[in-house]
């Protein structure tokens, strides 16, 4: 993009009052943004109301800063950073068949593989509570583990739980090697914020990794900050770039009830992970369920569903093995634990558990200690316990 389209495209979406409806609409009647800014305000005025007329008419507040920032940016790392409008043939195709398309997007990331191989044709999103129980952000990097080896690209928001979850376990499929460069998206992450800003912080590292084998995404100008406002809006994204969406687990309130929603509004598949009758943050999964959301179990679940290939890819290298179950497995020893073998698949309190291994309360207390200090049980809220990685 030439510095002039750059300026004419970011003083368009910069223009206060002007949001991506009146902004495609003045481009569906004048063209480029360029000549767009030509006009008078007679003929704007045909299109628009007459404070957003107002508003093109007069450069947007702090607009030359703005824009020495986006040029930056973009000179920062040419190979991985691109601003890409409506029109660009590098612009998502399915984004245009949603009702509200974004008109600008930057991406981070390996552009690269985008321009050899175009946007995904198979992905699918992934989102869940912010807050899971250990087994939700398990079922998560299995799940998206699995998808991503087999060649379907995961898409999720980069929000703390299942978002995360999800992004960490498609980059355990891949090989993040520098001598071993991926073949394919592993995922990608529509942010909520500006793409230079990382929220949540904690989720810097995994920003990182993502960039390395896959792309950020964000239609928010550099610098925008994380606003409680927008991260419902890309939402739409991220049902806008997948053919369905996979619900791990949620509350009824829960904001990824929302993109399984507009996946639905789009026209496509939505699937949930079926959790405990007890659990808060199973109530979302088991509502869509009840919608007419499918019910999964495995990976292929969803995969023979969308009829697509199970198996590897043979573009996609084959996951490294992984020592994860192996790290939160109980010694073997022949025998199970016997209190790790009185959990069952819902999580238990300390009444249930005294009740099923006889124990006495001083006993059973210091023997949960060692369990959840060894990773075999997590502590959860109410005074509840869950065994986690169980085969």
């Amino acid at each position: 993009m030439q510095d002039g389209d750059l300026a004419a495209w970011l003083r368009l979406t910069l223009t206060p009052g002007v949001g991506s409806s009146a902004a495609r609409r003045l481009l569906a009647a004048f063209g480029w943004p360029s000549a767009l800014f030509t006009q008078s305000a007679i003929a704007l005025r045909q299109v628009v109301s007459a404070a957003q007329t107002s508003a093109l008419l007069a450069e947007p507040p702090d607009f030359a800063s703005k824009l020495r920032t986006a040029q930056a940016w973009l000179a920062q790392d040419p190979a991985q950073h691109a601003i890409v409008p409506l029109g660009d043939a590098r612009y998502p195709p399915s984004l245009l068949a949603i009702e509200d398309p974004p008109v600008l997007l930057y991406l981070a990331g390996r552009i690269d593989l985008l321009q050899a191989h175009g946007w995904p044709t198979r992905s699918l999103a992934m989102v869940g509570a912010r807050n899971p129980t250990p087994q939700g952000s398990q079922n998560a990097r299995d799940f998206a583990r699995a998808f991503a080896a087999g060649g379907v690209c995961v898409v999720s928001g980069l929000a703390l739980g299942i978002d995360g979850a999800a992004h960490a376990g498609a980059l355990a499929a891949f090989d993040t090697s520098p001598n071993t460069p991926p073949a394919a998206l592993a995922t990608l992450a529509v942010a909520g914020t500006g793409i230079d800003r990382v929220y949540p912080r904690q989720h810097r590292d995994l920003a990182h990794r993502i960039v390395a084998c896959g792309l950020l995404i964000s239609e928010y100008p550099l610098g925008t900050p994380p606003l409680a406002t927008n991260f419902p809006k890309r939402n739409r994204i991220i049902a806008g770039l997948t053919q369905g969406a996979l619900v791990v687990e949620a509350a009824l309130q829960s904001g990824s009830l929302i993109t399984a929603h507009l996946a639905v509004e789009q026209g496509k598949d939505v699937f949930a992970i079926p959790g405990s009758i007890h659990s808060p943050l199973s109530r979302g999964c088991h509502a869509l369920i009840r919608q007419g959301a499918k019910l999964v179990e495995t990976a292929q679940d969803v995969l023979e569903e969308l009829r697509w290939p199970f198996g590897v890819d043979p573009a996609v290298p084959a996951p490294p093995p992984d020592n994860t179950a192996n790290a939160t497995a109980p010694p073997a020893s022949g025998v199970e634990d016997p209190l790790l073998q009185a959990f069952g698949a819902d999580p238990a309190g300390l009444d249930a558990l005294l009740a099923r291994t006889g124990l006495d309360t001083a006993t059973l207390q210091a023997r949960l200690l060692e369990l959840e200090l060894a990773g075999h049980v997590a502590r959860l809220p109410g005074g509840l316990f869950q065994r986690i990685g169980r085969g």
